[in-house]
């Protein structure tokens, strides 16, 4: 079994027909879905949020098989996650750039709370940097999570009102009140 670091790639990454988008119907649902599978489960164990379209991302090519996706079958890929819903969004117009979400934004809000129930946060304050780098968050999927999925998921907290949110001087140091 071939592996990218620490990460195993599925026997179909070597087999070169796979590198290039499939006429036949059925056939192209069948990779696409594979690939689609494929990238939720890289990004998610290399704790990845964004792809570039334009730039290198190591699933994207197999040297030991001199292939690599054409920009079209990247594209395709990315756009097939985009139209399962919640799974990825474009940041930009011209698609060059993909939001890749391995948790739906509710299931990073039943994260968040299960994330202050687990730690006895409930009616304290944190900052948004505390629940992305604190020590609670290490080894957590919170641990380095993408600033923009985090701010979805505590703006639809907010909304549902479990917390509130509350601005900082800067950015970094948005605090946030959870409530029981």
């Amino acid at each position: 079994m071939q592996t990218l670091g620490n990460f195993k790639l599925p026997p179909f990454f070597n087999y070169p027909p796979y590198f290039t988008l499939q006429p036949v119907r059925d056939t192209r649902e069948k990779q696409v879905q594979l690939w689609k599978e494929l990238i939720l489960d890289y990004c998610k164990t290399q704790k990845i949020s964004v792809i570039g379209l334009e730039e290198e991302f190591p699933l994207f090519s197999n040297p030991a098989i001199e292939r690599s996706l054409t920009h079209e079958a990247r594209e395709a890929f990315l756009a097939a996650l985009v139209s399962e819903a919640g799974r990825a969004e474009w940041l930009d117009k011209g698609h060059r750039k993909c939001l890749i979400l391995w948790h739906r934004i509710q299931d990073w809000a039943d994260i968040l709370l299960n994330f202050v129930k687990d730690n006895g946060l409930e009616d304290s304050v944190m900052t948004v940097e505390e629940i992305r780098s604190g020590p609670e968050s290490r080894g957590t999927d919170l641990q380095g999570v993408d600033r923009i999925i985090l701010m979805r998921a505590l703006k639809l907290l907010e909304h549902k009102g479990k917390l509130a949110i509350f601005k900082g001087t800067s950015a970094d140091d948005e605090g946030i009140k959870f409530s029981r």
